[in-house]
């Protein structure tokens, strides 16, 4: 059999400090049995970490083997998750696992929170601790009023519609109304060092219509749609009745002109034709 000798297998250490996960079995497996070690992370990625009597990849130089475990130099976040130790020989087989934890403070989260928003629309605001373990815990403050997890259960807050995710930090609005306009900020914390929170950013929560930004944009574009229909009818307007002649012409009138007609140019008392048509013309 194999005995991990670790008060129920899980370990929890600080970050950057020297480990040993050990690991004992019986004289049944021979005096040279074979020895392995498996890591699974916390998103359920499996390696081998020491294999064939060595460290393997990355984890060379990082571990080394005693007689009765393994060592760790030093562990950082990402060395947190189960450590499988398997031992064969002589026919027999045995195994157990060691949960370890790399205890990491939380860092300043890093929060979304919208400047402005309309109401009526389902608005997230999220938060991040990209560092602590084990993994922080969120929770999230209003006017520097700390929002309970279930606003229903509270009255000065049973009239606010939002939903608290602890675990993955985001604070959702189904359908945010004004009561929502404030300015709001997340904290992380996991038990370890002091709980760290993100800048806060003041939401400013708008009535739907003509205040909302995209509404002014379609409001100008269609003014100036309207505008140039406008123009484009009143030109036509002018060219048709300027063409049916319904407009005055600005062509000057010709006027007529009697001369007098000369002695010679008479014949019989009468006007000569050329001057007739000067006289008409």
């Amino acid at each position: 059999f194999i005995d991990v000798i670790q008060n129920e297998g899980k370990l929890h250490f600080a970050f950057s400090v020297r480990v040993d996960l050990k690991c004992s079995y019986t004289a049944d497996f021979g005096s040279a049995p074979r020895v392995e070690w498996k890591f699974k992370d916390l998103k359920g990625s499996q390696i081998l970490i020491y294999f064939d009597n060595k460290p393997t990849g990355q984890y060379a130089g990082r571990i080394t083997m005693y007689d009765g475990g393994l060592r760790f130099n030093k562990v950082t976040r990402a060395d947190t998750g189960d450590y499988d130790c398997e031992v064969s020989g002589n026919t027999g087989y045995g195994e157990n696992t060691i949960k370890l934890t790399v205890l990491v403070p939380p860092s300043k989260p890093v929060s979304r929170i919208p400047s402005s928003v309309t109401t009526g629309n389902n608005v997230r605001l999220t938060c991040f601790d990209a560092d602590g373990s084990p993994p922080s815990t969120y929770r999230w403050y209003k006017d520097n009023t700390p929002l309970p997890e279930d606003p229903t259960k509270f009255p000065s807050f049973k009239n606010l519609t939002y939903k608290m995710n602890v675990f993955n930090g985001n604070l959702e609005f189904p359908s945010v109304s004004k009561l929502d306009s404030g300015s709001y900020l997340c904290e992380a914390s996991n038990g370890e060092g002091a709980p760290q929170r993100g800048d806060a950013v003041h939401m400013e929560v708008r009535k739907s219509g003509f205040l909302h930004s995209d509404l002014n944009v379609g409001g100008i574009v269609a003014g100036v749609i309207v505008a140039l229909l406008a123009v484009g009818l009143l030109l036509f307007g002018l060219w048709f009745a300027s063409k049916k002649g319904y407009l005055p012409s600005n062509k000057p009138k010709q006027q007529a002109v009697y001369t007098q007609p000369r002695a010679d140019d008479m014949d019989d008392g009468d006007v000569s034709t050329t001057h007739l048509a000067q006289l008409y013309k």
